[in-house]
């Protein structure tokens, strides 16, 4: 189940995984979670946080509270999350953010050709055809020798940089990965929709769309279309003989990081999200406009990764009626991973720590709250890994990338147990 259909699939995942609801007597790292919101009010009459205009403090920033209501009713339970709450975060995010998604093909609508690789694997070519047309991209899956994988590593290759011989670069060292025990599978993220914003539409969405007339303003771009292709990608692996479902984690880092989230908002199938220095409308607080990169900054040097009712916001980031601590919420119960780096100034990281915090008292509605973080305040110790049962982060020393240091955070990290 993916989309907007699936937000009351978390509870039910949850239950069938054994995760808890909220324990009666909260330890005291959940009881941090819920302090975040103790000093909660709404904006003044001519504020404008969106929704009912309830807010809470994340270290002295103001930002939406994701357990309020629309209409001002608190929410207090899964139940309220799952059938209330979480539905009207993802139609904000797709409506002012994201843009919405393209819809979900029936079985009918989408072919698997896989083909061996020389150097072990495959190489699964998807189609999916649209009301326009149809439309093929590809990924490639490694998988260890003689052994069954500990899980996956869904990579959402912006980079189209893993071919079909397993390369070592820190980006994607897939011998490092396989020899820790995982499978790899790279998503060409360029064929789904091409970074460039005179082709991006050439990939899948014109399948959807015809080719000649505008996209509607609130339709998805590059980021919601690469978001949707790692959807496509769960629909292959969840029949493949070599691949636990269950145990399947979506790793982007960048602009990749930004569609992972999206994707793991959307999709409740995927039991891990990875945001590896994400930034801007990835894992940084949006109302952190003036650190890093700005709402309008990113909309203009990337005007096909976001609809244009994201641009909307430029300048003027207090206005969105969500802020990204609740897309992260939105994984929930699944497990979010945070990564960010000390030097990465443009990706904001302590806005990204932020959300990080922002996100735990979603998760303590399923007794999950422990960010594993030692203190909520900024910075935390650099090169070390925090882990809660659902919550992992950290903070590498470093500018912006994928390198070595942080997919040895990622493969010792037990990111499939809680």
């Amino acid at each position: 189940m993916t989309g907007l259909a699936a937000a009351g699939a978390a509870l039910t995942l949850a239950a069938a995984a054994g995760v808890p609801v909220a324990a009666e007597h909260p330890s005291p790292q959940r009881t941090a979670a819920v302090a975040l919101r103790a000093d909660d009010k709404p904006l003044d009459e001519d504020g404008s946080a969106g929704g009912s205009g309830a807010t809470m403090s994340l270290n002295g920033t103001r930002v939406p509270d994701p357990l309020v209501l629309d209409n001002g009713d608190p929410v207090d339970s899964v139940d309220d999350w799952e059938h209330q709450r979480r539905p009207e975060l993802l139609e904000a995010f797709a409506d002012h953010v994201y843009g919405h998604t393209l819809p979900t093909p029936e079985p009918d609508e989408v072919t698997f050709d896989d083909q061996p690789l020389s150097e072990g694997g495959k190489k699964v070519s998807i189609e999916v055809t649209g009301p326009e047309g149809s439309a093929s991209f590809t990924l490639r899956l490694f998988v260890p020798d003689d052994t069954k994988p500990k899980g996956t590593f869904l990579l959402i290759d912006h980079r189209g940089s893993v071919g079909d011989e397993p390369g070592s670069s820190g980006y994607a060292p897939i011998p490092t990965i396989l020899d820790a025990g995982y499978a790899f599978v790279a998503l060409d993220a360029g064929e789904i929709a091409p970074d460039d914003p005179g082709s991006y539409r050439s990939g899948v969405i014109d399948a959807f769309y015809p080719s000649g007339t505008e996209l509607p303003d609130d339709a998805g771009r590059a980021i919601s279309a690469w978001a949707w292709g790692a959807s496509r990608a769960m629909d292959y692996l969840q029949d493949e003989p070599d691949i636990d479902p269950d145990k399947v984690a979506v790793i982007g880092h960048s602009r990749g990081g930004k569609a992972a989230l999206w994707a793991g908002a959307q999709d409740t199938r995927f039991p891990v999200i990875v945001s590896n220095n994400s930034g801007s409308t990835g894992a940084k607080l949006a109302r952190r406009d003036d650190a890093g990169e700005s709402i309008a900054a990113i909309t203009d040097a990337f005007p096909h990764w976001f609809p244009p009712t994201y641009s909307d916001y430029a300048g003027n980031a207090d206005e969105l009626p969500v802020d990204q601590h609740e897309l992260l919420a939105l994984i929930a119960p699944g497990r979010v991973v945070v990564g960010s780096a000390t030097e990465d100034g443009n990706a904001d990281p302590q806005g990204e720590f932020l959300s990080y915090l922002g996100a735990a008292p979603v998760y303590d509605l399923y007794g999950l709250g422990e960010t594993g973080l030692a203190s909520q305040s900024w910075p935390p110790t650099t090169d070390e890994r925090f882990r809660g049962p659902a919550m992992s982060y950290h903070l590498r020393s470093g500018g912006h990338g994928l390198d070595d240091a942080d997919w040895d955070i990622y493969l010792t990290g037990n990111l499939f147990k809680r």
